[in-house]
């Protein structure tokens, strides 16, 4: 079956991580009591903390960042792994997707290239009739995930911009991550609050993310904060359409230096994308 890349925008992305992958999937876990903020959390309001985090990544200017989507669909699961980083001023990032074999084990796919800036997604070795020096380029406002799904590796910043609309946040504990000490926090992000506080270059997504992307209006976190509040470990779960959906994200080396050049016209396919 032949469908227009124009026409299929988010169809296409999903069958590169979900037909290739063979479905979606997630681990559901439930809320602490966001009323029980333990002692030792610095004495910052637990919400305050988490709404102010995506600020703290913008100031701290990048990292490098290690993905995680582990989905479930049908009964079948599966995990796409992303490598990469991100520059949280510019909203640039570069990203290595993994994509496990087929359910048989006998196909291996190649990795999938993803350039992420504020307003597109751009793919390579997309694979289904795009040809290996082309790029497939997505608007992330026709994206009904946000971006936070669609490509098998969640934009860093977009899911730290989900936190401005946290909600019923309670402070789990000081523990490690990475060799950091941080500090964990569990709560409830109300989708369409979150798209509302967004920065200007994320809330046409999350718009269409809140507006039509996930069957429920909102979204379970724990997050994970160092000294200076930065993200350094984030899991989010989501349902979208039939498939849960669980997204962790690792922040690290700060600072790293984050080369992006994103495709010319010339470079990006704009003819016809086979579904296999």
């Amino acid at each position: 079956m032949v469908h227009r890349h124009r026409r299929t925008g988010a169809a296409d992305a999903v069958v590169a991580a979900a037909v290739a992958a063979a479905g979606l999937m997630a681990v559901a876990t439930g809320c602490t009591d966001p009323g029980a903020a333990a002692d030792g959390s610095g004495g910052v309001d637990p919400g305050d903390a988490v709404r102010r985090s995506a600020d703290s990544l913008v100031a701290a200017g990048s990292s490098k960042a290690n993905t995680s989507m582990e989905m479930a669909s049908g009964g079948t699961r599966v995990t796409v792994r992303g490598t990469g980083a991100y520059d949280f001023e510019r909203q640039l990032g570069v990203f290595e997707v993994v994509l496990p074999p087929d359910p048989a084990g006998d196909d291996e796919h190649r990795p999938i290239t993803e350039l992420m800036s504020d307003g597109a997604l751009y793919m390579k070795n997309r694979g289904a009739g795009v040809p290996a020096d082309k790029w497939v380029r997505i608007e992330t406002r026709s994206l009904s995930d946000g971006n936070l799904v669609t490509g098998g590796a969640t934009d860093p910043l977009a899911a730290a911009e989900l936190l401005r609309g946290a909600r019923k946040v309670g402070f789990v504990g000081e523990e490690r991550v990475g060799g950091t000490e941080v500090r964990h926090y569990r709560g409830v992000v109300g989708l369409r609050a979150a798209a509302r506080a967004a920065s200007a270059g994320q809330r046409g997504a999350l718009g269409a993310a809140a507006a039509k992307g996930f069957s429920k209006g909102s979204a379970a976190f724990d997050v994970y904060l160092d000294d200076r509040g930065r993200v350094r470990k984030l899991r989010q779960q989501f349902s979208v359409a039939d498939a849960n959906v669980a997204s962790t994200t690792l922040l690290y080396d700060f600072g790293a230096p984050v080369k992006v050049r994103l495709p010319a016209e010339k470079d990006i396919y704009a003819g016809k994308i086979a579904e296999q």
